[in-house]
This record gives C-alpha cells, sequence and structure tokens, in this order.
C-alpha cells in the first residue's frame, strides 16, 4: 500500500459484562501500529448502563481512539452475530476504514468473516504477530499452525480493506495518549436487522475465576488431580498467582471439571505468560491450546510424559505434595 500516512483504521471493542475486554485494547494497540499516522477509529456496541458504555469509550479515547462511536441499542443487549456484524458495518460506512480489527475471540471468530464478506475484504485469523514493512507501507502478519509447529506469514493484497483478528495475550495493550489529546465520543445511528438469530436468554455459571483466554498465569491439572476435590491445590496456587484455573480434555471427561476449563486443540487456546500443568501427560490435543504459552512448567510424576518435551521447568513428583509446597513459597514470597 502507498496511502501510509493515510490509513484509516477501526477497532471493534469488544465489552465483557459492561467492561472492556484486554484483547479490545491490544486490538486497539495493534491499530494504532497500522494506521500510521493515520485515523484511528473504535466502534463500541452494546445497550446500556450508559455509564458503562461511557466508562469503556473514555478508557478508549485516552489510549489513542481518534473517534469512538458507540451504538446504544437494545438490539445489543446480548450477543447476536447479524445485530454486532450490522454495528460495525455502520462504523465501517461513516469511516471508510481500510483495516479493521478485532479481537479473535468466540465473538470476534464470528463476526470478523461476516464484516470481510460484507465489505469484500481481506481476512487473516488468530494474529500474533504484525512486521510493519517497506517504511510503513506493508504489513505482514504470523499466525500460528499445526498447534503452534509452524506459523504462517501473510500479507494482503492490495485495493481491499483488511480484516484481522488478534489472538489475546499475544500483542501490547495500546498506551494511553498524552493528557490533552484524548479522542472525543460519538453517538452513532444504527437501525438492527432483521436477525435472523435471536438470543432469548444466556444461562451461565456463577464464577470467580479469571477469563482463560486472557490470563496472565493459568494453573491447569490433569487426569493427574484424580477428582474433582483434586482441584483443590490448584485453586490456592492460582489465587495466590492471581491467576486461573484450567484443564485438560481427560480431566473434563472424567467429570473432574466442567468443561469450560477446557484448554487444548477442542477448547481454549491460551498463551499466558505463565503455565503450570498438574497431572497433565501433555496429549498433542492439549500442546495445541497452550504450547504458545511464555513459560511452562510441569509437574508430573512420570518423567517420560510428553509434556515435559514442551516444558521450561519440569518437576517430577507428586502433583499433591509438589503444588502444596509451591503455594507456601509463593505466599511467602509474595506476602
Amino acid at each position: 500500500m502507498s496511502d501510509t500516512l493515510n490509513r484509516t483504521a477501526l477497532v471493534y471493542a469488544e465489552c465483557a459484562d459492561g467492561k472492556l475486554r484486554r484483547v479490545a485494547l491490544e486490538a486497539l494497540g495493534a491499530a494504532r501500529r497500522l494506521a500510521g499516522d493515520g485515523a484511528v477509529h473504535a466502534v463500541l456496541a452494546g445497550s446500556g448502563p450508559a455509564a458503562a458504555l461511557a466508562e469503556a469509550a473514555a478508557e478508549l479515547a485516552a489510549r489513542g481512539a481518534g473517534v469512538v462511536h458507540v451504538i446504544d441499542d437494545p438490539a445489543l443487549a446480548r450477543f447476536a452475530p447479524e445485530a454486532f456484524a450490522a454495528a460495525i458495518g455502520a462504523a465501517a460506512a461513516a469511516v471508510q476504514p481500510s483495516i479493521i480489527v478485532l479481537g479473535h475471540t468466540a465473538a470476534g471468530r464470528e463476526l470478523a468473516p461476516r464484516v470481510a464478506a460484507a465489505l469484500h475484504g481481506g481476512h487473516v485469523a488468530d494474529v500474533t504477530a504484525i512486521e510493519i514493512t517497506d517504511g510503513g507501507g506493508d504489513a505482514i502478519f504470523t499466525r500460528p499452525l499445526y498447534a503452534g509447529k509452524a506459523f504462517e506469514r501473510l500479507r494482503f493484497l492490495p485495493g481491499a480493506p483488511w480484516i484481522v483478528t488478534v489472538r489475546p495475550n499475544n500483542l501490547p495493550v495500546a498506551e494511553p495518549v498524552p493528557s490533552g489529546s484524548e479522542g472525543t465520543i460519538s453517538a452513532l445511528p444504527y437501525t438492527a436487522p432483521a436477525l435472523w438469530t435471536t438470543v432469548r436468554s444466556i444461562v451461565g455459571k456463577a464464577s470467580g475465576r479469571a477469563d482463560l483466554a486472557e490470563a496472565d498465569i493459568i494453573v491447569a491439572g490433569g487426569r493427574g488431580v484424580r477428582s474433582a476435590e483434586g482441584f483443590a491445590p490448584l485453586e490456592a496456587l492460582a489465587q495466590v498467582l492471581g491467576g486461573a484455573v484450567g484443564a485438560s480434555r481427560g480431566a473434563c471427561d472424567a467429570g473432574y471439571c466442567d468443561y469450560a476449563l477446557q484448554i487444548g486443540q477442542t477448547g481454549k487456546t491460551v498463551t499466558p505468560k505463565l503455565y503450570i500443568a498438574c497431572g497433565i501427560s501433555g496429549a498433542i490435543q492439549h500442546l495445541a491450546g497452550m504450547s504458545q504459552s511464555r513459560v511452562i512448567v510441569a509437574i508430573n510424576k512420570d518423567p517420560d510424559a510428553p509434556i515435559f518435551g514442551v516444558a521450561d521447568y519440569g518437576i517430577v513428583g507428586d502433583l499433591f505434595e509438589v503444588v502444596p509446597r509451591l503455594t507456601e513459597q509463593f505466599q511467602r514470597i509474595l506476602a
């Protein structure tokens, strides 16, 4: 692209429980890099409370979104892909972006292909790194393949919008801009489409756990925990470290925990700064979901367990002896 200084980027700022998800700020940081000296916009879609939307919009404006387009409509009270894709489309029609960035979340994976098809744009999903090339005139996007065993480097053809989703916990969040240079906030007109899908209700389990996809520290258990009660030491360690608890498919299939905790090829993909695998053998399906973690610590009684092949640090021992000792030591260090 030759319009280095004239790129316009649009970010879909995803919220959860009325608050901005961290990946929304990571997407904003990516958009600021890709836009260069061009304009950066954000679209914030939801349905009240007004104070929560205003707070989220103010944070986006303070972190480099030149204009935050707020859409407050009853059709956006619960996630429905057609309604939210139309909201992004309304913002795109208003600002005519050459780049649209979303988080690679359940919602982002649903929305990005719809937006790309509607705008006849290209789509690169699950981006973990962005390299600006040609003096800022182009960009190369890196995404993992084959459970992280290979990486694909892609660039867009000129002439069509770029639609990009970024994997949580891989790119830096947008830094605050200097005081006095914050962006503006504007209400954006929106007409709800005739929905094909309507979410009537959402039934969720109460949980105080951190979001696995965005957690910096994860303590995960496998079949080696032996029971639902076996997760108690892992919960204690995660609480001390301020992290989240995850699980292998084997632990979920055995009924030790809910499938919402599953990490792996058929579960969630995570990239925390620290991943502590407890009683997890390291089947390839599990490695597909966590092998890109920055630091991996494995605790297993079997010295030949495959998990040690990807671990940065390994402890051969009984997790019911090792984990409580780790918890005790971390309590002393962090006290």
